[in-house]
């Protein structure tokens, strides 16, 4: 590859420039998402979370739910009412009836969420699971942010 002043880039560098091209793509996207979402007031899909936790009970569920809103961990929690539930545990067919918590929060939260439910969760294993907001109301969206503080 010839060079501006008539020299040849040798593999090497040429192989380092295209590495750093390589690795550098994701910060300099995600950093124009977020820059043309900051001009547009556009919405940058999966910016939000919506968690699914499953209880055993009712109070159970409001314990946990009220314990996320306390350390500020969502911006809104569900508490669905009861569901039954099939699963295998520990090789057998078991069947329960469960309390399911939808919780709104930003995707940057899901970790710090998901170790702090496991860490005051009676259940051995708790279903903890996420899923992005691709879509959906942009007051909405912009209200869960105001209302989950960044990380």
């Amino acid at each position: 590859m010839l060079h501006s002043q008539g020299q040849y880039l040798t593999f090497p560098v040429l192989s380092e420039v295209l590495t750093l091209s390589v690795l550098m793509y994701p910060l300099l996207r995600g950093l124009a998402l977020h820059l043309h979402s900051a001009l547009t007031g556009s919405y940058i899909p999966g910016t939000h979370s919506i968690a699914l936790v499953n209880c055993l009970n009712e109070q159970i569920a409001k314990d946990i739910a009220r314990a996320i809103m306390d350390k500020k961990l969502a911006a809104y929690v569900n508490i669905l009412p009861k569901s039954s539930a099939l699963y295998f545990w520990k090789g057998e067919l078991e069947e329960s009836t469960e309390i399911l918590l939808l919780v709104k929060t930003r995707t940057s939260k899901i970790g710090e969420l998901s170790n702090y439910v496991r860490s005051i969760h009676p259940f051995e294993m708790p279903e903890i699971i996420s899923l992005p907001i691709d879509q959906g109301n942009p007051v909405y969206l912009k209200w869960i942010e105001q209302n989950v503080p960044r990380d």
